[in-house]
C-alpha cells in the first residue's frame, strides 16, 4: 500500500495483510489520516520494483518437483539472499579437538 501524507505530499510504501489492512492506526501519522495513493500486491509490487534494489527476480513454478518443495517449504514466498563477502578478510577457523576437553 502507498501512503501518501495530503499535508507534506510525503509517500510511504507498507506492506500489511489483509488483516492489518482493516487497522486504522497503520494509516495515521503525526495525527494525520493519510490518503491510500495505490494498493496492489506484494508480487505485483516487486516485479516493478527489483530493479530499484538492484536485484534479479526469478519465478519458480509450482508444477515441477522443485517448485512444489519450494511452495511447501516457504508457503509460496521466498529468496535468497547474497552479500559479497571477502573471505580474505577471515581468519580460517582452526578445528583442535583439544580445545573441547
Amino acid at each position: 500500500v502507498t501512503l501518501k501524507n495530503p499535508v507534506t505530499n510525503a509517500e510511504k510504501v507498507i506492506h500489511i495483510t489483509p488483516d492489518q489492512a482493516r487497522d486504522d492506526s497503520l494509516f495515521k501519522e503525526d495525527g494525520v489520516e493519510l490518503e491510500v495513493a495505490d494498493k496492489i500486491s506484494f508480487s505485483e509490487w516487486l516485479v516493478n520494483n527489483y530493479k530499484n534494489f538492484g536485484t534479479t527476480l526469478d519465478f519458480v513454478t509450482n508444477r515441477s518437483q522443485e517448485g512444489a518443495q519450494f511452495e511447501r517449504g516457504f508457503g509460496g514466498l521466498g529468496g535468497i539472499l547474497r552479500y559479497k563477502v571477502d573471505f580474505q578478510d577471515y581468519d580460517e577457523t582452526v578445528d583442535d579437538e583439544d580445545e573441547f576437553i
